[in-house]
This record gives structure tokens, C-alpha cells and sequence, in this order.
């Protein structure tokens, strides 16, 4: 496999319809601030590109009930309410526009799978709160659930690992896992006594036949790179152990310092090391099986210098 294909990015115009309007943290200008940057970095030159694909409602399925899939469907064409308690509006086109984020993850896994590349980036993904049957936290498809399902019973993997360090605690894909020895789940995050959802306490760490395959690292508010970096270690130490066949990093940029919903105080560079070092264990443990989703982060230069910092890693 040539450079130019070890790592393919996934861009276009549907990716960054799934948003929630102006007044919105998760608004429309999040993934234009990426693909500006992107380019204007010469990025684009780096790897191999891929248009958005939406997902067929049988892949969404493999996640998510049959009658919460619907109800999204209807109130999509509606465009008016919400779909949880609050935080995520049922804006119109909000189904096809979050089937585009579940089909680009779903295809990223894929191409990878097949050889055609190693690594895949998909920006607008990573909705990491969506439960099995509701939304949650901006997040209406748990793309990263059904990649989980699908690399489990569709593909037949044996192990799969999930990183997350967004700010927030990816408590869609950890409880839906919880009993799932499959998943070996990895996350670091802002105290749940300070910050939504207020889940992953340490002691999290799964149950039944999953006892033990669950990491939850909480990080005090205000934790900058140093301590990032003094933590992360245990993460390496977490996947060695259980050798997974495929890695998903989920690597939201609300962690970054700036962010006006947390606050925890990181610069790019803690996204940089930890694609990186999760590259070179894809590289050792898994054929280089490596997918990252961009996740949360609701500052636009954050947003634009946290995701090319793993872009530029993972490239």
C-alpha cells in the first residue's frame, strides 16, 4: 500500500449538514473551520479522499431500535421539537444528514477492512451519547455503536478497541458495551461530577464476562497536557492486554483549552500523541487498523488546529 493511501479523509458537503443551527453550540460552521484548515495546511496532499455515504436504515438497526429509528425519521420531516430532553433539536433533514455521519464511519471501516487503506478520518462523527433507543448530548445515530455492532457481527472481529478523549464521557458506547467482552473501551474525560453526562467514574469497568475490558480515566478540571500525558500510558497498557484486532479513536477537541462548554485545558499536541501513539500500536498489534472520528469541540480554532493536529499524526 502506497503513503498516499495509509490514510484516507473523508470530506464533502453532507458531512456538514448534520448541525443544529446557528445558536447552537453543535452549529454549521464547525465542519467548514476544519476543511479550511485542512486544506489551507496542504493536507489534502498528505492522503486520499472520500466522499460521504449515507447509511441504509438496516445498518442503523444494528445499533439502534427499530421504533427509536423511526421516530427520528418522522420527526426529521417535521423539523420541530426535540429529540431528547433538550439538547438535541429535531431539526428537518436531521435523519439523512446523521445516516451520512453513520455511512462515512460505516465505509471508513470497511475500506479498511478490504486494504484499501489503513487509516480513516472522519470529521463529523464520533456521536458518542446516542443511546440504543434515544438521543442524547447532540447526538442523534451512535456512529460509533454501529461500527462497534458492525465490526462485531458483520465482519466477525473477535476484539475491538475504543478510545475516547473527548471532554466528555462516551457513555453511549460504554453502558450499550458494558457486557460486551468484545469491546475493549478506553476513555479519558472531565470528571463526571463536573460535566455532563456525569458518568465514567473509575470504578466503571464492566460487567459480568466484561469485568476488567473497561477503562474510565476522570480528569479534574483543568487538566492540561502533562497530566493528559501522565495518564495515557495506562491506555497503551489497557489495549496490549487484550491485542484488539481494530482500533476506533473518537478524538473530540472539547478538551482543548477554549472550548465554552468544559473545561479541560489541552493543547493540540495531546490529540497529536495520542493518534500517534495509537498508530504505532494499530501498526503493531492490528495491521494498522485505526479509524478516528472528530467528535465534540465547539471552538472553531480548536476545532480547525485539534483535528489536523490527528490528521498530520495519523498521515
Amino acid at each position: 500500500m502506497s503513503d498516499a493511501h495509509a490514510l484516507t479523509v473523508y470530506l464533502g458537503e453532507a458531512l456538514g449538514r448534520y448541525h443544529f443551527g446557528q445558536a447552537h453550540p453543535f452549529g454549521p460552521l464547525r465542519y467548514p473551520a476544519f476543511e479550511r484548515a485542512f486544506r489551507e495546511r496542504g493536507l489534502d496532499a498528505r492522503c486520499a479522499r472520500a466522499a460521504p455515504v449515507e447509511a441504509d436504515e438496516a445498518a442503523i438497526r444494528r445499533f439502534h431500535t427499530a421504533e427509536y429509528v423511526a421516530r427520528v425519521r418522522a420527526a426529521s420531516k417535521l423539523g420541530v421539537g426535540y429529540l431528547d430532553y433538550g439538547d438535541t433539536p429535531a431539526v428537518r433533514g436531521i435523519y439523512e444528514a446523521t445516516a451520512f455521519v453513520v455511512g462515512s464511519v460505516l465505509d471508513g471501516l470497511c475500506r479498511i477492512l478490504d486494504g484499501e487503506t489503513r487509516r480513516v478520518f472522519v470529521p463529523i462523527a464520533g456521536l458518542h451519547h446516542a443511546r440504543r433507543d434515544s438521543a442524547a448530548g447532540f447526538c442523534v445515530f451512535n456512529d460509533c455503536g454501529v461500527a462497534i455492532e458492525t465490526a462485531l457481527r458483520v465482519h466477525g472481529l473477535d476484539r475491538v478497541a475504543y478510545v475516547d478523549i473527548d471532554a466528555h464521557h462516551g457513555d453511549g458506547v460504554f453502558y450499550a458495551f458494558e457486557r460486551e467482552p468484545r469491546l475493549i473501551f478506553a476513555d479519558l474525560h472531565q470528571d463526571g461530577r463536573t460535566l455532563y453526562p456525569g458518568t465514567g467514574a473509575a470504578e466503571e469497568t464492566g460487567r459480568g464476562p466484561a469485568e476488567g475490558t473497561k477503562l474510565n480515566i476522570p480528569m479534574p478540571p483543568g487538566a492540561d497536557d502533562a497530566a493528559f500525558l501522565r495518564q495515557w500510558p495506562r491506555v497503551e497498557a489497557h489495549l496490549r492486554r487484550f491485542a484488539p484486532e481494530f482500533i476506533l479513536l473518537q478524538c473530540g477537541v472539547d478538551s482543548l483549552r477554549g472550548d465554552p462548554i468544559t473545561a479541560l485545558a489541552y493543547s493540540e499536541r495531546a490529540h497529536a500523541h495520542a493518534a500517534a501513539q495509537l498508530r504505532r500500536l494499530a501498526d503493531e498489534l492490528c495491521a494498522g487498523r485505526l479509524l478516528a472520528m472528530g467528535g465534540g469541540g465547539y471552538n472553531l480554532d480548536n476545532i480547525a488546529r485539534g483535528w489536523c493536529a490527528v490528521v498530520e499524526a495519523l498521515a
